[in-house]
């Protein structure tokens, strides 16, 4: 069974970084995708990063050049590496996974394992 475990999140100050992780107990698949996703209180969920088996990554506007996303697929584990952390960056952030298909889309519909998510909060 998958399971997708984040950890990571936490409390920073603006201008901040911090580093998420998702270690995946079925990350051997030689195809999948995987993606960040975050929800702030009030909004809905939305796409953050992604990336494929030959790693190719799709950003939001809202976070690129301050995120990124990357992979090791030795120890099974996904990261989203957050600097210049805003205030808007407060959110749950998810990650999740489909297996056998190669994406970068950040489409909700399209990711069939979620993990539970990990609160970061950025105080200005």
């Amino acid at each position: 069974q998958v399971q997708l475990v984040e950890s990571g999140g936490g409390s920073v100050q603006a201008g901040g970084s911090l580093r998420l992780s998702c270690a995946a107990s079925r990350y051997g698949y030689s195809t999948y995708s995987m993606a960040w996703f975050r929800q702030a209180p009030g909004k809905e969920r939305e796409g953050v990063a992604s990336i494929d088996s030959i790693s190719r990554t799709t950003y939001a506007d809202s976070v690129k050049g301050r995120f990124t996303i990357s992979q090791d697929n030795a120890k099974n584990t996904l990261y989203l590496q957050m600097n210049s952390l805003k205030p808007e960056d407060t959110a749950i952030y998810y990650c999740a996974a489909h297996y056998g298909v190669r994406s970068t889309t950040l489409r909700q519909a399209f990711y069939n394992y979620w993990g539970q998510g990990t609160q970061v909060t950025v105080s200005s």
